[in-house]
């Protein structure tokens, strides 16, 4: 598992081919709501074992939290199950928020 800055990542997905990763939010639905990343995939936590196969174990997925935490468990739990191409946003949303996009309220 890769681990990226908020301005890492930001230089990281200015630059990326096709297809872009997958922005894959991993926080509640009402956290979510309040504040989100555009283009971003919601499946919470708890719910990711029975997404699998929702998700390509080949394409390229950033997972998102809060503050990088919960985003870092489920990073590793995907890559425990073959997903090769997995990148934790470290600071989770806040830090994005803090360092990349100031209009994404805190919370």
């Amino acid at each position: 598992m890769r681990e990226l800055g908020p301005r890492q990542l930001q230089a990281y997905l200015a630059q990326a081919g096709a297809p872009p990763p997958l922005l894959l939010d991993v926080r509640e639905p009402w956290e979510f709501q309040r504040a989100r990343i555009a283009d971003t995939l919601l499946i919470p936590m708890r719910e990711i074992p029975a997404a699998l196969t929702r998700l390509d174990p080949d394409r390229e997925i950033v997972v998102i939290c809060h503050h990088g935490i919960r985003s870092r468990h489920v990073a590793q739990f995907l890559e425990s199950r073959g997903f090769g191409r997995v990148i934790n946003l470290s600071g989770g949303i806040d830090a994005w928020a803090r360092e990349v996009d100031p209009s994404i309220p805190f919370y």
